[in-house]
């Protein structure tokens, strides 16, 4: 998967549309970065429901324990096992780890494309 197929929220989670109402979500590689090596992933179960702006896992690292947030509405149509035994994914490939997959897509927060995205992290530092 390439960068160019992604779609980034200001909250450093990545989006990637698998159809028109189904979504897989991930962390991008400036966050996992930013929160340091990765050793748990507490993760929502299928059929649960998500809100746009809401957090819906969390994962912790050495430094903190931090939210997760779903760019849209729905509900999770899969979950990522393998999170749950190497968290250490997410640090190594951050693009290819996905946390969940979302479908019955109802809504959405703001989402940039890269160049927006990176614009967005050069401004806040």
């Amino acid at each position: 998967m390439t960068m160019k197929s992604l779609l980034f929220t200001k909250t450093h989670e990545w989006v990637q549309f698998l159809e028109e109402s189904t979504v897989r979500v991930g962390l991008t590689d400036y966050a996992q970065k930013e929160l340091g090596d990765l050793v748990f992933v507490n993760l929502p179960e299928v059929g649960d429901e998500v809100t746009a702006e809401e957090g819906f896992a969390d994962v912790e690292s050495v430094k903190a324990v931090s939210n997760v947030y779903s760019p849209v509405t729905g509900t999770v149509k899969a979950v990522n096992e393998e999170l749950l035994d190497q968290p250490e994914l997410i640090n190594s490939e951050p693009y290819e780890t996905w946390f969940i997959e979302i479908e019955n897509v109802s809504e959405q927060v703001e989402l940039l494309s890269e160049d927006e995205y990176e614009n967005f992290i050069k401004e806040e530092e």
